[in-house]
Formats: C-alpha cells, structure tokens, sequence
C-alpha cells in the first residue's frame, strides 16, 4: 500500500486521469430530454471539462482559465448542467493549491460569481398560499435570492480554501525538509570543524614530544662527540640513547602524520620528488607540446630533502604557468646552479608574459596561487625570490636558496 501511495505521488497525471473518467462517465449518460443527443452541447462540455482535469497539475493556470471560460459560456448560452458539472469544484480546487496569484484570484471571483449566475439564469421562484386555499408562484425577495445565491457559492468557495490550505501546508513540509537539509549540513560541518581542532590539538601536543625527542638526541650527541676519545663506554651508552630516542621520535612523527592525514590523504607514502626528478618531470613537459631546454652548473651534490621538494615544485609551478599564459609557440629554459653558499633557480620564457594585475594579485589567476606557494615554499628555507618580466618579453622567476659549504 505505501509503495502503491507513493507511485500515485510521482505520477499524479494517473490518479486525475480516473476522476476524469468518472466525470466523463457521469457526463454522458442521457438524460432523455434532448432530441439531438449525443450532439448537444452538454456532451462537448461533458468531454471538455475531463479532459482538462487531466492536465490540471501539470497545466494549473491554462486549464483553470478555461475551466472559467467554458462554466461562462454554459451559463450565457443557457446551457442545462449536467453531471460534468462537478469538474468545476475541481478547478476551484486547483486554482487555489496549484495555481498562481492571479490563477488563484480567478477562482475565487468565479467561484464567488457562480452562485449569483446561476440564480440568475434559473429564476427561480416560490410557492405562497393566497388564503384561499389557492397557491401562487412568486419571485425571490432580494434578501431571498442573496441567500439562495450564497449557498450555491458555497461549494466553490470551500473547494478553494481547501486548495490554500493544500498550498500552505505543500509550503510548509517543503520548509521542514529545506530546514532539516540545512540543519543536518551544519551538524556535519560542526562535526569536521570540532575533529579539526581536535587534531590541530592533538598535533600541538605530538609536536611539543618530537621536539624533545630532537633536543635530547642533539644534546647527547654532542655529549658523544665530547667524550668519544677519553670515555669510550660513555659514548656508546650516548649514542644508545640517541638510538632509541631517535626511533621514539619517529614513532610519534608518524602518529602526528596520522592524526593530520585526511580521508582523501590515507595513501601510501611516496619519496618527495627532488632536483634528480627534473629530467623527467622537463620531459613530461615535452610531451605536453611546450619546449623546454635544461641546463646545469656548478657541483651538483646531495641537498636537503626540503631544498629538493623546494627546487622541483618551482620549477613545476613556473612551467605550468608558462603553459597556461605563455601563449602559442612558446619557449621555456631551465637552469640550476649548485654554488658554494647557494643554489639558484632560473626559469625564463619568451612568451608573451603577465599582467601588472596579475603580479599585484600574487599569482591569483582563479585556479590556484602559484606565486604566493613559490613566494612560501622559499621562505621557508630562508632563501629569496624574483618574478617579473623578461627583458626583450617573456617572464623570468628566479629562486636563490642558501646551501651549507660544500666540504
């Protein structure tokens, strides 16, 4: 029975499709007194008035509309009413609970109306005795009719307040349902929000205990270092120490990295990509269809996995600019440079560069910030950074990052 209910709900087309056969059937049974049945006018109007009960939902206003218009006609034709009749409760129905303003206002005044036309078009009169024991016909008073005409109204008027009724209630459960969306995405959102800080707290304690962990393997070692020649043994029971702090140390940097992984973060670990990883990532690019050229200089040596991780997200930033604002054909050229003290970064094209707007902004062009994460990945690691404009056009970013003495 529920599933039947709710099959009727998604195809309310059905369920008006059987009153409008019932109404039909009514419609058309002869009633004897017409010599020309089944041409009169009360069938056309017997099949009209189902038939616009079908669309009536789908098609409130028009169907309202012409419902009005075909209960005028009968009356200033003279039209008898039949069965069919009924059909026009069902407009004013629908004209309050489906209609709009101006379709619901039409069903009141025509509901209002019916009553008075129809008296009118019946004039109707009463039976009076005379005293004599003689009855005579006689018309309405106006008080009379004015009643007589508000009871033949007061089935419309009640079908339309029942449509309002239906509208304010369809209104009211639709507000329930939007409150009740919006209430459970706030619970959700207050619920990610309390894990959120939960684990930033979490990962302030987590990084307070690694943090000792560092310290006291850095003062043990420099213990080591200071007794390693004169107090063998009390370098080794140091470096023991600094063995197992260092593996506490790990244990609880793995618990912060849990605490912060997200559900869309809980992959496997992977090795950061570095400056040895730049070949590839520059023929990735070539593949792309920009032209890239590389070069390096100086002694490349082993860096920080830090400056690494730095060097090659740079470089993958600027060339991923360079393919989305350095228009067609455009050239691009890489360049490393391993010094002593520092290590610098070049990637220059000859496109057709940036707008002033865009520098201003910091890299904001709508899909991501790529000058403000260059501008953070080098800080950092304490180095400096330099974007602009290419002499003889183009754009330039260079990236200088400070490296210990090479040995």
């Amino acid at each position: 029975m529920h599933r039947l209910n709710a099959w009727l709900r998604r195809h309310p087309m059905v369920v008006d499709a059987v009153w409008a056969s019932m109404i039909l059937f009514l419609g058309l049974i002869p009633n004897g007194t017409e010599d020309n049945w089944p041409y009169t006018p009360q069938v056309m109007i017997a099949v009209l008035l189902p038939l616009l009960m079908v669309f009536r939902r789908r098609h409130p206003d028009v169907t309202v509309a012409t419902a009005a218009g075909l209960g005028l006609g009968q009356v200033l034709a003279d039209v008898e009413p039949g069965a069919s009749s009924l059909a026009f409760l069902v407009f004013a129905y629908t004209g309050g609970a489906f209609g709009q303003k101006w379709t619901s206002r039409l069903a009141l005044v025509a509901g209002l109306a019916a009553g008075p036309l129809e008296f009118w078009r019946l004039h109707p009169t009463k039976t009076v005795s005379t005293g004599s024991g003689h009855y005579v016909s006689r018309p309405f008073g106006f008080g009379e009719a004015l009643l007589y005409a508000l009871l033949m109204s007061t089935p419309f008027i009640l079908c339309w307040a029942w449509g309002r009724l239906t509208r304010v209630r369809r209104a009211y459960l639709t507000e329930l349902e939007d409150r009740a969306a919006r209430l459970e995405r706030e619970r959700d959102a207050q619920s990610k929000v309390a894990v959120a800080a939960e684990r930033a707290r979490i990962a302030r304690e987590l990084h307070d205990v690694v943090a000792h962990n560092v310290s006291v393997m850095i003062v043990q070692a420099d213990g080591a270092a200071y007794v390693l020649d004169n107090s063998p043994q009390q370098a080794k029971e140091a470096l023991g120490t600094i063995a197992s702090t260092g593996r506490q140390a790990l244990v609880e940097m793995r618990r912060l990295l849990g605490v912060l992984r997200t559900a869309d973060t809980a992959e496997e670990y992977v090795p950061q990509p570095g400056v040895e990883e730049l070949p590839d990532l520059l023929e990735q690019v070539r593949t792309a269809g920009l032209q890239v050229d590389y070069a390096t200089s100086g002694h490349p040596r082993e860096l920080p996995r830090g400056v690494e991780l730095t060097v090659y997200r740079i470089v993958q930033e600027a060339l991923t600019n360079v393919r989305k604002h350095g228009g067609p054909d455009v050239h691009a050229r890489v360049a490393v440079d391993f010094g002593e003290r520092e290590l610098a970064v070049l990637v220059e094209d000859d496109g057709r560069g940036s707008t002033d707007e865009h520098l201003a902004a910091g890299g904001a062009d709508g899909l991501g910030h790529g000058l403000i994460g260059m501008r953070e990945r080098v800080g950092m690691v304490s180095g400096s950074l330099d974007v602009g404009p290419r002499p003889g056009g183009g754009f330039r970013i260079r990236a200088v990052l400070p490296l210990k003495a090479a040995h």
